[in-house]
């Protein structure tokens, strides 16, 4: 699912290129490495969200989930600077991904691609009877 994701993000990023003239990429070889560092920190963010979720849904007091809803609202926002400031210290001025705004409709349209593209391949039910090689046969 890993190469799937950057291949996703890759044409999302792709499109953001192509669409907004405040997100810049230099060449295809540096907007994959974008791409490919997105799915890094966004895995990574994904994660400690996840983390802090679970933390307020098995809060017994009200102040730890308090606190916890407090964090998750500071993660929210600084996950998106994270990712403007990491992709500045890495690829300097070859990428520029543009605002605050752009980047979280940016991060909103690759989580949508992400869900869209794991729903498409994923099989339930597995293969249908005589899909299969043996019938064939």
């Amino acid at each position: 699912m890993d190469l799937v994701d950057v291949l996703a993000y890759l044409v999302v990023l792709g499109l953001f290129i192509q669409l907004f003239p405040q997100v810049i990429s230099e060449s295809f070889l540096v907007a994959l490495l974008t791409a490919v560092v997105l799915k890094v920190v966004l895995e990574l963010v994904l994660w400690v969200k996840k983390r802090i979720v679970s933390r307020i849904r098995g809060a017994q007091r009200r102040s730890i989930r308090i606190l916890n809803v407090a964090v998750l609202l500071l993660v929210l926002p600084g996950s998106k600077l994270i990712v403007l400031e990491l992709i500045d210290f890495l690829f300097g001025g070859a990428v520029h991904l543009g605002g605050f705004f752009q980047v979280s409709a940016l991060i909103v349209a690759l989580m949508l691609a992400r869900g869209g593209i794991r729903r498409l391949i994923a099989d339930p039910a597995g293969p249908a009877g005589g899909d299969d090689e043996s019938s064939v046969r």
